[in-house]
């Protein structure tokens, strides 16, 4: 059913039920929507602030607002949405807790995906005096969009804060391995994380 979109996108959207109401955060040119859309009957709308990527998500007939995230979020009614998911953009906001806890206001399940700041080849670096650049960090330090930099534990604690329980949690290695761990370990191995969370308040 993903064949077309990138690995991550692709669980995803394996993730989420047929016939959805479906809230895709940083949506860029909206594959993930066009696919859950013709595939699965889903009904979506995106948020993106880049006006080209805005542009060709219409062009494609995804419903797409071109929004800032946060003022998106603080928009749209309680429990509006099935599923809001937020892939790879949580570490670009300059807010992460408070979009976390609109998303958990909007939607009754939520999709975060990040790269693990905390994999043992950026902890190397780090210790050779140089900021980490890899396949799931691929920016030098002076161009990169990220502003908040997370390891897994650290992003699991906040989830706690904010109430979030993680239902399911899927990472993997730099290559795209899934990796087959449990506990901290994924905290050392793991390239990036794929969490399904569900707010305390949706039961």
């Amino acid at each position: 059913m993903s064949a077309f979109l990138r690995p991550d996108l692709a669980l995803v959207a394996d993730q989420i039920p047929v016939a959805s109401r479906v809230l895709d955060l940083g949506c860029g040119q909206g594959d993930l929507l066009r696919q859950l859309i013709d595939e699965k009957g889903c009904a979506g709308t995106g948020v993106e602030i880049d006006p080209n990527a805005v542009l060709a998500a219409i062009r494609r007939g995804v419903p797409v607002l071109e929004r800032d995230i946060p003022a998106a979020l603080d928009d749209l009614a309680d429990r509006s949405y099935d599923w809001v998911v937020l892939s790879r953009t949580l570490q670009t906001m300059l807010e992460p807790a408070r979009v976390l806890a609109g998303m958990a206001r909007v939607g009754e399940r939520l999709i975060v995906s990040v790269p693990n700041f905390g994999y043992y080849r950026n902890r190397l670096r780090l210790l050779r005096g140089r900021m980490p650049v890899s396949k799931e960090l691929p920016y030098p330090w002076y161009e990169t969009p990220n502003l908040r930099f997370t390891t897994l534990a650290d992003l699991e604690d906040l989830f706690a804060r904010q109430g979030l329980t993680i239902e399911r949690r899927f990472t993997y290695t730099q290559t795209g391995r899934r990796l087959r761990m449990y506990g901290r370990i994924p905290n050392l191995a793991a390239g990036a994380a794929v969490y399904v969370l569900c707010p305390q308040s949706a039961g």
